[in-house]
């Protein structure tokens, strides 16, 4: 299991990913997560998540009349969001390349 700040960084980097594809509410964010291969992320860890996302300025948040019930809280990314998912594709990209290079690292099978 990975440790609790480096799984956050990853979930906080995967959500703006997944914002910044399209315009976006809180469940259908769920959605992709788990869609993705995240397993369960329940609502209760993306909305605070979301929150201190639009508080730090990496996202802004516009609510939407929603044909199936309530008004929805939809999400885009921010300028400032933009460079911040650029920094996380670098620093995971990274971190990637880092755990392939260590001993024992299972090689890809030539077909």
């Amino acid at each position: 299991m990975l440790p609790s700040q480096m799984l956050k960084g990853i979930l906080q980097g995967s959500v703006l990913a997944i914002i910044g594809q399209k315009e976006t509410y809180g469940y259908e964010i769920v959605q992709a997560l788990t869609g993705y291969g995240f397993g369960t992320i329940s609502e209760g860890t993306v909305y605070p998540l979301l929150l201190r996302l639009e508080k730090s300025g990496l996202i802004s948040a516009r609510y939407m009349d929603s044909g199936l019930g309530p008004r929805r809280k939809y999400y885009t990314l921010t300028d400032q969001g933009r460079r911040e998912l650029a920094a996380f594709w670098t620093s995971f990209q990274a971190m990637t390349a880092a755990v392939m290079r260590l001993p024992g690292y299972p090689e890809k099978e030539e077909p």
